[in-house]
Parts: structure tokens; C-alpha cells; sequence
């Protein structure tokens, strides 16, 4: 600390030694003729602002040291709104005179600083402070132990020529104690060893704003200033060689196409399936209504069949007794009531024929529509390759359950094909038996019908017997028929039940299938259409990225005033104060410190 005094204290006697006027006259010159005599010139200056903030990023000092390289020695003119002017080349007074500065350079390079005040930064700036979650004042924390959290905010100064903030390049850097500060975790910088520290080093390209966290476990908090330099981001940015990309570009765009006309057919597949489906549907809805017709219908036969086989009986009866109780009016209602069950018979048989047709219809339509899904198989690494691709993962995820939905479809159908086969042959079968057993019935209505009308009550008695016992014995199988036929009904009506219920289903898949596909079909033509030109529309992406940073056409300007000229370079260097413990604490410490083991023995004793 005492060689910080001291020269303090020589800075201080030189610089009153250089402000000592040295008249014109005594150099034996006139003023004009000494200005005239001793004019220079400077190929081009540099200036270097430096500033101070307090530790939360408020601004406090400002001073610029200004650099220029002289072509001939002599009396050159600068400019600056500076409170105070100052050599640090040699011992010649510099002059002020409101904002123009005239200094003489000797040398080939000449240095002169000068304070400024008020004049604002290109950045606000603001740093915040957080120990174990409460947000405190910078100069609370020294000290301090805890998990320490530290947030950066740069934007751009309403207030200031934004030149700078637009062209510049910022780099803000935190020199960290590793013995004071561990696990240190900054998301958006780059944390580096240098020496005894840990500096942690964050970025902030031109024309944006910076917000960056820092977070550490401390003890005994202690932080340097955190440095914020400033320089112009003037270096040329070449497009990178695209000519592999373009071509794996090309690539993609050809495969989206190809994808694109792909899930087009399967559409078309779909959308076939589907109206197969929906005529399936229809034509069983048909067979349904007219097989649980047909059972309810049942009974009615049954009870129908059951009274003239009961009819027969008696008939028979009361002829091989000879009661007398037949009456021939029994014999015509009879012949009406088989034509009528052979009439209903018969239609039954047109329906099941009729809906045998419409299913054979419904049934190919559907086979053509399940054949005319692809039978290709995508596996789960083509998806996940065309995810990497960049394709829009919605549309990806659609065509990945819609493939899976569709191949779910065709095995569902392959695996109950022999029961979709099995519907038609059994329509066929049921349709023969009706006709058949309606033909038998007709045959007996006509035998009724030639007995009646070739009957003589007083010679053929014996005759009508016989064939009554011939049509009540050949009545009673065909009753026992026509009984297992309806029992067989009333199995199939309540089994279809449930096949029925299986094809609206399918029927209900391969809507939603459709829609889906609809909806696939118009993101994949979104997708192909989007990346049709992606060679084009990357190599647009490179100029724009290239003509935003590359500033290698920035011309630099003076910050300190706009009548500068020759301004080669303008840097910024920009620190916070930092956060130490009381001065003269540390050096009593420090002192205490140097002491060794007998002098703080005799302390003792003092």
C-alpha cells in the first residue's frame, strides 16, 4: 500500500510540472509564427473509452485515451467534450478550449486522456444479485456463504449513438476465486481455468441483447469488477461451401415429393377401402334385418305348420273311423293354408338370394379395397430418419399411425377372410331349403286340390284315407324339417349379431382411416410443397445469416465527437467496481499475516 502512495504522489508532481506555461516569447517565437512553423499531422487516431460502473451496472466514470499515429511532428487539433485533458506521451501542456484540443506531438505516436461526464454508453447494463434465492445489494454479499446467483442484462441505450451497438461485438468476462467460488454453472458461456481462477466468458453479437446467468456455490464472498470489452465486429464472413448440403437438400425434397406422392395413392387405397367398407356394411345391415325377420317370422311358421300337421291328423282320424265329423270345407282351408306357407316360403328364399347378391357385391368391393393397400413395410428407423430429416413431425406422426392403422386393417382381414367367404355358401344353402321345402308344400296343396276334386265320398272313401295317412305321415317330416330349419335361423340371426357389430366397426376404422389419410395427404403436400425448393430457400438463409453479421464494411466513427476525422479503431472497455472487503481491514489483515510465529509471541507481551 505505501508504493501505491508514492506514486500516486509522483503521477501527482508530474502532472504539475507538465501544466507549467512556457510563453512564446520565451522560446523567442511569435505565436502565429510558432503554430505555422510547428502544424502536424496524423495519419489516423484510435480511441479507447473506458468506463466504470458501480457493481449493480450503473455508469460512474468515464475517460478516453486517445492514440494517434504522426506523420509529421507539430500541432494537431482534436476534438472532445472533456472535463479535463491530460498528456501521457511527455511533459507538453495539452490545450483546451471549450471542445478543441490542442496538443504537439514529438514522437511517432502520441497518447492524451480525457475525462468525460454524462456522456452515456452504447448499452445499459444491469447486473442483478441473488444469495440462496433473496434477491440483495452488491455490497451486502461480502462475506457472505451461500449458493450465489448472478444475472446479466446488456440492451441497447435510447440515449446513445446506436452505430456502436449495432456494429460492436461484446464480451462480458467474470475472473471467480476457485477458492471461493465452486460449481460454478453458466448456461450460455464458456467457463475456462486460468491460473489460480475459473473466468467464465459470455458473448453478445451485434445488434442484440444479452441476458445471461451465472450461478456458484461461495464462501467468504469476495468478486473482482466483470469485464465488459467492446470491440467492432469488422471481420469478413465468406458463405460456407454449400455445394453438399445442396445436393443432400435435393435429396430431401425429392424423398418429401416421393413421400408426398406415396401417401397420395394411399389415400386413394384408403378412400377405395372405405367405400368398400361402407357397401359391406350396407349389404349387411340387409342380411341383418333379413335374417332376425326371418327368425321372428319363425314361430308364426312353426305355429302355422303345427296346425295342418294337426289338421292332417284329424282328418286322417276322422276318416278311419268313419265318425262323419269330416268336413270337406277343412280340405280347402288346408290347400290354402300350405299355398300360403309355400308363398312365404318362397319369398324368404327371393331375399336371401337377393341379399346373398348384394353381399357377394359388398364382399369383392372390400377385398379389392384391402388388396389395394401396399403391402411394403416402413420400419421404425425409416421414421425415425425421416424425423431427422427436418420433415414436420406432425405430419410424420400421422403418416406413422396411419401406416400402422392400415397394415392393422389388411391382417384383421386376412385373419377372418374364411368367415367373410363362409357367408355366401350358407346364404346359397338357406335360399335351396326354402325353395325346396315351399315345392314340397306346393306338391301337397295340389294333392289336396286332385283329392277334392276327384273325390266320390261314397266310392273312394277307402282311397282318401290312404292319401291323408300318405300327406299327414309326409306333412309330420316336413314339419320336423322346417322346425330344425327355424332353430337354425334363430342360431345364425342371434350369431350375426356380433359379426354385424365387428363390420360397423371396420366400417367406423376405415372412416376415421380416410379422414386421417385426408389430413396426411394435405401435410405432405404442405411438407412438399414448403421443401420443394430447399436449395434455393438455404442458400437464401446463408446470404441473410452472412449479410447480418458480417460488418466488414464498418467504418469506425469517433464516440467522442463527430468532428474527429481519421478515426481508425474505437474500443470500449468497461468494468464494474468490485466487491472487497474494507481497505484498511485488509491491509490490518494482510499486516497480520506477515507476522510470523515469535512476533505475535512478543504481541503477547506488548
Amino acid at each position: 500500500m505505501r508504493f501505491k502512495r508514492i506514486t500516486a504522489m509522483f503521477l501527482a508532481f508530474l502532472l504539475v510540472l507538465g501544466t507549467v506555461p512556457v510563453s512564446a516569447e520565451e522560446d523567442g517565437t511569435s505565436s502565429d509564427e510558432k503554430n505555422e512553423e510547428e502544424k502536424g499531422s496524423y495519419s489516423e487516431k484510435h480511441e479507447v473509452v473506458y468506463a466504470t460502473l458501480d457493481p449493480a451496472g450503473e455508469q460512474q466514470e468515464m475517460y478516453v485515451v486517445n492514440n494517434f499515429n504522426i506523420e509529421d511532428q507539430g500541432t494537431i487539433i482534436d476534438h472532445g467534450p472533456y472535463t479535463n485533458v491530460q498528456n501521457l506521451t511527455d511533459l507538453t501542456a495539452v490545450e483546451q478550449k471549450d471542445e478543441r484540443i490542442e496538443i504537439t506531438a514529438k514522437e511517432e505516436e502520441f497518447y492524451y486522456q480525457g475525462t468525460l461526464e454524462g456522456k452515456p454508453l452504447p448499452w445499459d447494463i444491469n447486473v442483478s444479485y441473488q444469495l440462496d434465492g433473496e434477491t440483495m445489494h452488491p455490497e451486502e454479499l461480502v462475506g457472505k456463504d451461500g449458493h450465489l446467483q448472478i444475472k446479466i442484462d446488456t440492451a441497447k441505450n435510447e440515449n446513445a449513438e446506436e452505430i456502436f451497438f449495432n456494429n460492436y461485438l461484446m464480451q462480458i468476462t467474470l475472473q471467480l476465486d476457485s477458492a471461493v467460488y465452486e460449481n460454478i454453472d453458466a448456461p450460455e458461456g464458456t467457463v475456462a481455468n486460468a491460473g489460480k481462477n475459473r473466468q467464465v466468458t459470455f458473448s453478445v453479437m451485434p445488434e442484440k441483447e444479452g441476458s445471461f446467468t451465472l450461478s456458484a456455490d461461495v464462501t467468504d464472498l469476495e468478486m473482482a469488477g466483470i469485464e465488459f470489452a467492446a470491440i467492432p465486429s469488422s471481420m469478413s464472413i465468406d458463405a460456407p461451401e454449400a455445394g453438399g448440403m445442396k445436393n443432400d437438400m435435393n435429396s430431401l425434397s425429392d424423398a418429401t415429393a416421393e413421400i408426398n406422392r406415396g401417401v397420395g395413392e394411399l389415400q386413394n387405397g384408403i378412400a377405395e377401402l372405405n367405400d368398400g367398407a361402407a357397401s359391406l356394411y350396407e349389404g349387411s345391415e340387409q342380411y341383418k334385418s333379413g335374417i332376425q325377420g326371418l327368425s321372428k317370422q319363425s314361430s308364426e311358421l312353426v305355429e302355422s305348420s303345427a296346425s295342418i300337421k294337426k289338421s292332417l291328423q284329424q282328418m286322417s282320424g276322422s276318416v278311419e273311423s268313419g265318425s262323419g265329423e269330416m268336413n270337406l270345407s277343412d280340405f280347402a282351408k288346408m290347400e290354402d293354408g300350405l299355398r300360403q306357407i309355400a308363398g312365404g316360403l318362397e319369398e324368404t328364399g327371393e331375399s336371401l338370394t337377393n341379399l346373398k347378391n348384394q353381399y357377394s357385391k359388398a364382399h369383392q368391393a372390400l377385398s379389392k379395397s384391402i388388396d389395394a393397400i401396399p403391402d411394403y413395410k416402413i420400419s421404425e428407423e425409416d421414421f425415425k430418419a425421416l424425423h431427422e430429416s427436418g420433415a414436420d413431425k406432425e405430419v410424420v406422426d400421422k403418416l406413422a399411425q396411419t401406416y400402422k392403422t392400415s397394415r392393422t386393417a389388411k391382417e384383421t382381414y386376412a385373419n377372418t377372410q374364411e368367415s367373410f367367404n363362409a357367408i355366401g355358401p350358407a346364404l346359397d344353402k338357406s335360399a335351396g331349403s326354402l325353395n325346396e321345402m315351399s315345392g314340397r308344400l306346393h306338391a301337397m296343396a295340389d294333392q289336396v286340390g286332385n283329392s277334392l276334386d276327384n273325390m266320390d265320398l261314397g266310392e273312394s272313401m277307402e282311397q282318401l284315407q290312404q292319401g291323408l295317412q300318405a300327406l299327414s305321415s309326409s306333412y309330420n317330416d316336413f314339419h320336423e324339417g322346417l322346425t330344425g330349419y327355424t332353430s337354425g335361423v334363430d342360431e345364425v340371426a342371434d350369431s350375426y349379431r356380433g359379426l354385424h357389430s365387428g363390420i360397423a366397426g371396420l366400417t367406423d376404422g376405415t372412416t376415421e382411416l380416410k379422414n386421417g389419410a385426408a389430413d396426411l395427404h394435405n401435410g405432405t403436400s404442405e411438407l412438399a410443397s414448403s421443401t420443394s425448393d430447399l436449395p434455393g430457400q438455404m442458400e437464401t438463409e446463408i446470404d441473410q445469416i452472412v449479410e447480418e453479421y458480417d460488418k466488414s464494411d464498418f467504418e469506425p466513427v469517433s464516440f467522442v465527437s463527430s468532428k474527429n476525422e481519421k478515426v481508425g479503431s474505437v474500443q470500449f472497455v468497461i468494468k464494474t467496481e468490485s466487491l472487497k472487503k474494507d481497505e484498511q481491514e485488509q491491509e490490518e489483515q494482510e499486516e497480520e499475516e506477515e507476522k510470523n510465529f515469535w512476533d505475535r509471541f512478543l504481541d503477547l507481551f506488548r
